[in-house]
């Protein structure tokens, strides 16, 4: 499944002039489960809640929950390959995250994107921060995180 625009109907890859503030996305699913939580977490952030069904339940988490760098690496995945269909890719230049509930396995992923601020680059003509607010959602809308990102994102090359 490819995501496009909802806004404003376009179509492929896109760049600085083809964004306005208000412009949605939506991407493809992904689908999450206790082999790729283990593996994940096993090699970025093996802590208990994230590395054995058996002592989550005793955590917190009251069960297995994946990484929150899961959550964020899988956002990613989701943006580059049918997310927001920058020309020049997604190129990040901070931002903020937040996990306001966890990730389980059986979450069926997809990350719904806003265009929030447009500002053009002073000191560097053709090229905008582009601001947005993505949120990462399960199959029964329930928000697992929130990102909003700055992205820097390029103007059209003009013709040779």
């Amino acid at each position: 499944m490819t995501a496009t625009p909802e806004a404003g109907g376009k179509r492929g890859k896109l760049y600085l002039e083809d964004l306005s503030v208000g412009d949605r996305f939506q991407s493809g699913e992904h689908a999450l489960d206790v082999a790729q939580i283990l593996a994940f977490a096993r090699q970025f952030d093996p802590q208990p809640f994230h590395t054995d069904e058996e002592a989550a339940r005793r955590t917190f988490f009251g069960g297995l929950a994946a990484s929150g760098w899961h959550t964020a690496a899988l956002t990613m995945k989701l943006l580059v390959e049918s997310g927001i269909p920058l020309a020049d890719g997604i190129i990040g230049s901070g931002g903020e995250l937040q996990w306001p509930q966890p990730t389980r396995p059986g979450d069926v992923l997809h990350v719904a994107g806003e265009v929030i601020d447009i500002v053009p680059s002073r000191s560097k003509p053709g090229r905008a921060m582009v601001t947005m607010r993505c949120q990462t959602l399960n199959q029964r809308g329930e928000v697992l995180q929130n990102f909003t990102p700055k992205l820097v994102v390029h103007a059209r090359p003009a013709a040779a």
